[in-house]
């Protein structure tokens, strides 16, 4: 509990930093920890963080360690407000408690997965990782959306994110599930779909909610 505690306390001065000077006074203001002055304590004696009447500033362990919790937050939030139609508060929630759990592999795996997302959903900036430095030579992300695939190109669905129940049980008709094969034959006036020896044709909303890798 106390590095769980520790993480949130380096995370709030890294996002109190994004708008200005961290403080002992704003920190105390804003953290909901218990016992944040015992926390900054060990902080300070594990060499995290430096304090002074002015300013708490992060030394270089430190700042990789903050580093490292926004970026796990930040791509979890990414990776929910995607997938998923949850309220702002429960990506919130559910990404305070990813940023504690992801390992430096899921971690990178999730940002590929995203294609590097530079920003949050609330359009803060998303630390790079490894992995977005070799985007030069792996500029694609492992999965997009069906509405971004190229023209006559065979993927795979990989999963489906539909609005209804409804709409999931008309997909599934129609052979579109995860795992089947597909291709994209036309963008306008609508998405034409080759599915097998069958084609349709279905508006973006729908090709937004399928998510495809190359086959």
């Amino acid at each position: 509990m106390t590095e769980y505690g520790q993480d949130e306390i380096l995370e709030l001065i890294w996002t109190l930093r994004e708008s200005g000077r961290p403080t002992m006074e704003t920190l105390l203001r804003h953290t909901e920890e218990e016992s944040p002055e015992t926390l900054l304590d060990d902080l300070a004696m594990g060499g995290y963080i430096d304090v002074s009447p002015e300013e708490i500033r992060m030394t270089k362990s430190g700042e990789e360690r903050a580093r490292g919790i926004i970026r796990r937050h930040r791509l979890a939030e990414v990776l929910l407000a995607n997938l998923f139609d949850l309220e702002d508060s429960q990506i919130e929630n559910s990404a305070c408690k990813f940023e504690h759990v992801l390992s430096e592999a899921v971690t990178e795996s999730v940002c590929t997965f995203l294609g590097h997302p530079p920003v949050c959903p609330h359009g803060k900036t998303i630390p790079r990782g490894e992995c977005c430095d070799r985007i030069r030579t792996e500029i694609l992300p492992l999965v997009t959306r069906l509405t971004d695939a190229g023209l006559g190109d065979t993927v795979r669905i990989v999963f489906i994110t539909p609005k209804s129940r409804k709409r999931l049980e008309k997909l599934s008709s129609l052979g579109i599930v995860p795992g089947s094969r597909i291709r994209l034959l036309q963008r306008n006036p609508s998405y034409v779909l080759q599915i097998g020896e069958t084609t349709v044709a279905v508006d973006r909303d729908i090709t937004d909610e399928i998510f495809v890798k190359r086959a």
